[in-house]
């Protein structure tokens, strides 16, 4: 003998079905706030000088070009470790030349090639990106992006 489901009954499951996985969105949600938050961001080193240089980064809509963590366009390398691939993680001084003489060296003017625009940055503004980007390159991202040339 088959039973048949009444409409109690799949109201039942529609309603008990659902409250489950809000259950689940609303736990993964709170896990992930708390991961961002308390791990995955170094709090303890965001300084002026980095929010600056987020500021910079935003005025100049470098995310029009460039990716930051995966997020934003991808006409130019992604930005998130590379101050590992250039190595100079573990040095402001050797970050701030380095940023500083790859963005002064960028052509411009060229016909059909992809070209970065002269900013015409300050060197504190230099040192300000420069700070921002060995900042991200602290945020625990799961090994996102590869560590590769680039």
């Amino acid at each position: 003998m088959r039973e048949v489901m009444t409409k109690s009954m799949a109201r039942n499951i529609f309603y008990g079905g659902s409250l489950f996985f809000i259950a689940i969105f609303v736990g993964l949600a709170i896990h992930s706030h708390y991961y961002i938050v308390n791990v995955s961001t170094n709090k303890a080193t965001l300084t002026e000088s980095v929010a600056a240089g987020k500021h910079i980064w935003e005025k100049h809509s470098c995310v029009n070009c460039h990716s930051l963590l995966g997020e934003g366009a991808y006409f130019a390398p992604e930005l998130a470790n590379v101050m590992t691939r250039w190595g100079v993680q573990d040095d402001p001084d050797a970050a701030f030349e380095v940023l500083k003489g790859w963005m002064d060296a960028m052509p411009t003017g060229i016909e059909g090639r992809r070209q970065m625009p002269n900013f015409n940055l300050t060197d504190e503004e230099y040192r300000q990106l420069a700070d921002f980007l060995l900042w991200t390159n602290t945020i625990r991202a799961q090994d996102w992006p590869p560590n590769d040339a680039g």
